[in-house]
């Protein structure tokens, strides 16, 4: 995913390293920069034409890497609905931008957060739901949980765990 200019913690790298790159006329490698980071290329347009002061803001560089993650791991259902989630967060709080970005984070550990709390918190499903469901086995057990959990395990896992994540552990 970050093949060539490696994975960067922050929009700060990105930028400098942009500006760099533009200031050595070295446009093709720019855009690749852009690209590797899911940085839209109306924003490297309006960077190129001064439009805009620099290529990304946290926000920005938050969201494009979850793109490019998207892009690798697939998500599909669910899931797709948490990274709806994770990009609300980035958009309404710079912080969980911040903390997105960052190296060590990545969807795919965020994700295996949630897909371990649902394996650890199974419940066995009512066999009058079975029944209702057309479902022939003796025991169905599930543990996905609701969204507000799954909000504060997101939130736990991008600022760091909260007491709540780490008792449900």
């Amino acid at each position: 995913m970050f093949e060539k200019f490696g994975e960067m913690s922050s929009y700060t790298e990105i930028n400098e390293l942009a500006k760099n790159l533009l200031e050595e006329g070295d446009l093709d490698s720019l855009k690749e920069v852009a690209k590797e980071n899911g940085i839209p290329d109306d924003y490297v347009e309006m960077y190129l034409e001064d439009a805009i002061p620099t290529l990304c803001d946290a926000t920005t560089a938050a969201i494009g890497k979850i793109d490019m993650e998207c892009a690798e791991l697939e998500p599909k259902e669910l899931m797709l609905d948490w990274v709806e989630y994770i990009k609300g967060l980035c958009m309404e709080n710079e912080m969980i931008a911040h903390q997105v970005r960052k190296k060590g984070k990545s969807l795919q550990g965020c994700i295996a957060v949630l897909l371990a709390y649902s394996f650890k918190n199974q419940i066995e499903v009512d066999k009058a739901i079975i029944k209702a469901a057309k479902i022939n086995a003796g025991r169905v057990t599930f543990g996905i949980p609701g969204m507000t959990k799954a909000k504060e395990l997101i939130r736990g896992y991008y600022l760091g765990g909260s007491r709540n994540e780490k008792e449900s552990n």
